[in-house]
């Protein structure tokens, strides 16, 4: 089982950061290849080329470190991402790899001038776990909750990932210790069972 983790937050002190440590150590106590990566230490450039806008084979990406991401999406059982909801969407950083990594040709092809799309990924499971200071009735009710149409109807169905999970922890802000340590134990448990249900 090999898995990647992508965590989207430039601080190294944010509580995304604590989720996703936990995450990685959680997953390798399960006897997972965990491939970690922090998109803003890693310096993933966020910023398209105009080779980047190719609609129908990107499979020559002329960035190296893209290219290495994209050749590793083949290699995994199931990815997950951590981010914080900024503005109901994920931060630059990871919207920049989801449009320079998930290309045409590596994450899916289209079938026909409709745009229906196949995905190419050998993962079919991901989860996405976020940080929010929006209550849930005010994300659902006002917002329609953008990030869960995001992941689960854009951009995890295109690339062919069929079991999409998401969890959102909220509000941070004005979290107790005690809830963060609730919160870190329920991520444990949902990267297990990303592991171990089959």
């Amino acid at each position: 089982m090999r898995i990647a983790v992508y965590l989207a937050h430039p601080r190294p002190d944010s509580f995304n950061r604590a989720l996703f440590d936990a995450v990685v150590d959680e997953l390798r106590g399960h006897a997972v290849d965990v491939v970690p990566h922090d998109l803003y230490t890693e310096g993933f450039d966020s910023a398209l080329s105009a080779t980047d806008t190719e609609t129908v084979d990107s499979t020559t990406a002329d960035n190296e470190q893209v290219r290495r991401y994209q050749n590793e999406l083949a290699e995994l059982d199931a990815l997950i991402f951590i981010h914080p909801n900024w503005w109901g969407m994920p931060p630059a950083i990871l919207t920049g790899w989801i449009q320079r990594v998930l290309t045409p040709a590596v994450a899916y092809k289209l079938t026909d001038a409709a745009g229906e799309p196949i995905g190419l990924l050998r993962a079919k499971r991901a989860l996405v776990l976020n940080t929010s200071d929006t209550t849930e009735e005010r994300e659902r009710d006002i917002f329609g909750d953008p990030l869960q149409q995001i992941w689960a109807a854009c951009v995890l169905p295109y690339i062919g990932i069929e079991d999409v999970r998401r969890k959102v922890f909220r509000t941070v802000t004005d979290s107790t210790d005690q809830w963060r340590a609730t919160w870190l134990a329920e991520a444990r448990t949902l990267a297990a069972a990303l592991a171990t249900d089959y």
